[in-house]
């Protein structure tokens, strides 16, 4: 294992989570920040965690009344600590995790997509994956879900037709934004 990181809020707050080795967490003023700009809108709220890791953004949000989430990570290892994690806080029957690509599983769930109201993606730093992805996502949310991303500060958001940037912050060299789909 890579470290721990502990749940910041909810039912599940100050419990540890473990981390795969070679993935760049999401630290826990970041966190914090993503839930505080999502405030009411996870309660209830129908998941999609893209680019997992860990699991802390997906599980975070079912911590503080997200009704369930989709984990989606490519990589076989991590996705074993992300199972790990979820019943390591007992939060499993509400999860779901799929090993796959992420932007390839968008284009093959279209329904799942659809039906989430918050997708939250934290891809590793200038990987490509993530314009293709919410290219997808701009095809394919609900009118209305929030869209958030963890991006390095520098990274530019690409021509989407239907997301539009509602807000984004700083910190350090890390920036949350957060969008809505028309």
């Amino acid at each position: 294992m890579g470290g721990r990181l502990r749940v910041q809020g909810g039912s599940a707050g100050g419990r540890r989570l473990a981390m795969p080795r070679g993935i760049r967490p999401t630290q826990a003023l970041v966190r914090e920040a993503i839930f505080d700009l999502l405030g009411e809108a996870v309660v209830g709220a129908r998941v999609l965690d893209l680019f997992a890791g860990s699991g802390a953004l997906g599980i975070e949000a079912l911590s503080r009344g997200a009704s369930e989430a989709v984990f989606v990570e490519r990589v076989p290892s991590v996705v074993g600590v992300l199972r790990r994690n979820l019943a390591a806080v007992g939060l499993e029957g509400r999860a779901r995790v799929v090993r796959a690509e992420v932007a390839r599983w968008l284009q093959a769930s279209p329904p799942e997509v659809a039906a989430a109201s918050v997708i939250l993606l934290d891809p590793p730093y200038n990987d490509p994956v993530l314009d293709r992805a919410l290219a997808s996502l701009d095809r394919l949310a609900a009118p209305g879900a929030l869209i958030v991303i963890e991006h390095p500060w520098r990274w530019s958001w690409p021509a989407t037709e239907r997301l539009y940037v509602r807000r984004q912050r700083r910190y350090g060299d890390a920036a949350v934004t957060v969008s809505v789909a028309r």
